[in-house]
């Protein structure tokens, strides 16, 4: 499943891998689909670590979230450059509600290490950019200070997510040349 991200520094196309966090793309999908998103902002910039976005309106109110969904780190997919993840609070296995991140570098400190305890189960990645890479640096250039209930790393000039649009899923790949259909039974016998 392709997702479409409209900021006010560029887009960015997401593909989400619901085969490995389930519950964690459906949960994105449906904040996507209600326009939870939608004039939403990176409320949390750290150069050299992450971008995270999925809560707060550009004067730092937090949207109402609907229940958290179930944990889905050590899926197999990694926190690398360009990848999504649900953020959560460090301290909640279970916490995951509406907001995400892009990593901007390979973060491997963020990956589960040991299953059940919150401090080692790392953070649940769910997708990864397949356009719009730049867009993200662009934000993670963005000069940042205290605002609002937050203490450092906030965007002095916010970026928003305009809308966000769920989009058809990827085409099938056509077969290759060679798995053609098997010659008529009748016509291959002597």
């Amino acid at each position: 499943m392709r997702v479409l991200l409209v900021t006010t520094l560029g887009e960015i196309t997401l593909e989400l891998d619901a085969a490995e966090a389930p519950k964690t793309v459906e949960n994105f999908l449906d904040y996507a689909r209600d326009g939870h998103y939608n004039g939403t902002v990176f409320h949390r910039v750290i150069p050299g670590l992450l971008v995270q976005a999925g809560a707060f309106t550009p004067d730092l109110q937090q949207k109402p979230s609907r229940a958290p969904v179930p944990h889905e780190g050590g899926n197999g997919l990694s926190n690398r450059r360009g990848t999504v993840a649900a953020a959560r609070d460090r301290g909640v296995l279970d916490s995951a509600t509406s907001q995400f991140f892009f990593n901007l570098v390979d973060n491997p400190k963020l990956d589960q290490t040991a299953p059940g305890d919150p401090y080692t189960a790392g953070y649940a990645v769910f997708g990864r950019v397949l356009q719009g890479l730049e867009v993200i640096d662009r934000i993670a250039a963005v000069p940042t200070g205290a605002e609002g209930p937050f203490a450092a790393w906030v965007p002095v000039v916010p970026v928003v997510i305009e809308r966000v649009q769920v989009l058809d899923p990827l085409p099938a790949r056509p077969a290759p040349a060679d798995a053609a259909a098997p010659a008529d039974a009748e016509a291959a016998t002597p």
